[in-house]
């Protein structure tokens, strides 16, 4: 199922349409600045997209931020790779982008919606997030240098 998005805001846009993507700009992002995903290749950040909804965010023509989920579109959203390009920031657009994956209808009523992040706890507490009530529940299998090349 699909969600497709096409929005604009000014001088900025938001799509979920993969053909409009910048798979370089994503690529350096993810791969290059990122303090999660450091070494991910470029066929896995594809696989990833190929494998869940992602939303772009464009200046013009230039893609300036990202944010996946991966859903079941019953029960459970999972955001990950949120990103806006250091050049941008401090203008509302991950406000904006949480905003709209937030509000998407096919994603209303879901019983959980869950990310990890290790320094914007305040971006997503305003639209909703909080720490799990019951962390102790939560169980994980983490990897963090999964995508390290050996060298």
């Amino acid at each position: 199922m699909p969600i497709i998005i096409n929005l604009s805001k000014e001088e900025y846009s938001i799509t979920s349409d993969p053909d409009k993507f910048d798979y370089d700009a994503i690529f350096n992002f993810l791969s290059i600045q990122s303090h999660w995903s450091k070494g991910i290749s470029m066929d896995l950040i594809k696989k990833s997209i190929e494998n869940s909804t992602t939303f772009a965010v464009f200046h013009h023509q230039r893609q300036v931020g990202m944010a996946r989920i991966i859903t079941d579109y019953a029960t459970i959203v999972y955001l990950g790779d949120v990103f806006i390009d250091p050049e941008y920031r401090g203008k509302g657009l991950s406000k904006w982008l949480m905003e709209v994956i937030t509000s998407i209808p096919e994603l209303q009523g879901m019983r959980r919606w869950f990310l990890t992040t290790k320094d914007a706890h305040s971006l997503y507490e305003k639209t909703g997030f909080k720490a799990p009530l019951y962390p102790e529940r939560f169980m994980e299998i983490f990897n963090p240098d999964v995508y390290k090349k050996d060298s």
